[in-house]
């Protein structure tokens, strides 16, 4: 703005030098003034609207930042959650007694003992599912015991065939 008011004030003298006529060179010191003064207010008006615009810009940055802020809390209380160095609960069901109770992931440990019956259950973390005695043959991981299974059913057959036979003459004898 002082560089345009020094142009300003050069363009004034220069016209009172150039000029010999008094009339004239009021009137254009006036008109010149007047127009002087509309590109005055005009930059006024834009330089008030930019600050305005800017204003409006660093309020809603402002707003952005506090919502990233509340979002950034929440992914590291998400993040907390998912991978808590407190570890993870693990739930157990106790082979002898039924009871449900809760044990911390330690995949160092091997046995826990169970709190209402005392009974030492194996722990297992790699996550295969071994064949037992037990087996009924309903699981969906081994398939193994399919064979055994159908050998027990064959024998049952068997031998209730003989019972049924072993009726059958029975009766016959009492007849």
């Amino acid at each position: 703005m002082a560089k345009l008011r020094e142009e300003y004030n050069n363009f004034i003298k220069d016209m009172e030098k150039n000029l010999k006529n008094k009339e004239d060179l009021e009137y254009i010191k006036v008109r010149f003034s007047m127009f002087v003064d509309k590109i005055i207010d005009e930059i006024d008006m834009i330089l008030d609207y930019k600050t305005k615009k800017m204003s409006e810009l660093e309020q809603k940055q402002k707003e952005i930042d506090d919502k990233m802020s509340k979002m950034q809390q929440i992914i590291d209380n998400i993040e907390k959650d998912i991978y808590s160095d407190e570890g993870f609960d693990f739930e157990i069901i106790c082979p002898y007694c039924d009871n449900q109770f809760v044990i911390d992931v330690d995949e160092d440990k091997t046995e826990v003992e169970c709190p209402n019956c005392s009974n030492i259950i194996e722990l297992d973390w790699s996550g295969d599912v071994e064949e037992t005695s037990n087996c009924n043959g309903r699981c969906s991981g081994c398939h193994g015991c399919d064979e055994e299974n159908e050998e027990k059913q064959q024998s049952n057959k068997k031998q209730s065939t003989e019972n049924e036979d072993k009726k059958e003459e029975n009766n016959d004898d009492d007849m």
